[in-house]
């Protein structure tokens, strides 16, 4: 008997350790303050968290065991962290030189989740349309790595994880705007959009879309158009598009979004960032910034009248209840 209750437990405790279903309905269990603002990944034991400039490790009471606040192996070229999420010991970052509003140097590290330290870059591919990289996640059944785009939300873009190679692009049906993280559980990627109005109160939501289905595009020959800026095409002295030959990408996948939840139970409507799901208990976990004003995706001071001094970066611990 004894063997059998030890076996079941066994059982249990393998499952729970790579549960990470979602689900369609959560309650606010507790909240945490950390020390990062971008981006959040979880495993068995710690939660870790990304700031701009620095990696976080937390036990799962909110201490910190963990910093790297020199990630960057050149400074010249990276300045920001997005999102973030963990695969078999590895933190997945995607990394870039973030400037108002665009993102330049684009690139997935992946630092070590015992040191907290640098062990490789994947190749990204500029051709296939990306201009910024505000978030990642790993689809563990496929074994993608999938990089959102806070600048132009209309596509999010898949490598495969072996090789490094691109993949493919989903579009996004209907388009969330300012897109900060991703994550993928039971076939279904998550979306946390900073798409409400901070100064008017009105929260941000998470949104869900399905992509179980994954075709391989990949690059191929072509012609495509130059753009100037990520929403303007370059002109020549006729006033007509410039066009280049070379690799494009492929094609595409449609992807259907839906509300999962609008974040109303934030302490204040303020800056949706990473969000991630534990894998041993299936809670939902999501970063928000609260208290500064924000122009174009950077900080431009606390806001003083409201009695804030500095900005508030918290986790919001939800509980599955269905």
């Amino acid at each position: 008997m004894k063997k059998l209750v030890f076996f079941i437990a066994l059982v249990f405790a393998a499952y729970s350790a790579d549960a990470q279903h979602l689900g369609k309905k959560y309650v606010l269990d507790k909240v945490i303050e950390v020390k990062g603002r971008q981006g959040i990944a979880i495993d068995e034991d710690y939660y870790y968290v990304s700031s701009t400039t620095a990696l976080y490790k937390y036990d799962k009471e909110g201490n910190l065991v963990a910093e790297n606040t020199y990630p960057f192996q050149n400074p010249g070229l990276a300045n920001h962290f997005g999102d973030i999420d963990i695969y078999k010991g590895e933190i997945f970052c995607g990394l870039e030189k973030f400037e108002y509003g665009r993102g330049f140097n684009i690139a997935i590290s992946v630092y070590d989740a015992e040191t907290l330290q640098w062990k490789r870059d994947l190749p990204w591919s500029p051709e296939s349309g990306q201009v910024e990289v505000s978030g990642i996640c790993i689809d563990r059944d496929k074994e993608l790595v999938w990089m959102c785009d806070w600048v132009d939300g209309r596509y999010v873009y898949a490598y495969d994880l072996k090789t490094g190679r691109y993949h493919t692009k989903m579009q996004c049906r209907p388009m969330p705007y300012w897109t900060q993280g991703i994550f993928i559980a039971d076939g279904k990627m998550l979306f946390a959009a900073d798409d409400g109005e901070a100064m008017y109160g009105i929260p941000d939501n998470i949104y869900v879309a399905d992509v179980s289905e994954v075709p391989y595009t990949g690059l191929v020959e072509g012609e495509e158009v130059v753009k100037e800026t990520p929403f303007s095409v370059k002109l020549d002295e006729d006033g007509k598009p410039v066009m280049r030959q070379g690799k494009v990408a492929g094609g595409a996948k449609a992807g259907r979004l839906e509300l999962l939840r609008e974040m109303s139970d934030f302490r204040r409507a303020g800056e949706i960032e990473g969000l991630s799901i534990d894998p041993v208990n299936d809670d939902l976990v999501v970063l928000n910034n609260r208290g500064t004003r924000i122009v174009l995706g950077m900080s431009q001071g606390p806001i003083k009248e409201e009695g804030y001094d500095r900005e508030v970066h918290e986790l919001y611990v939800y509980r599955k209840v269905k």
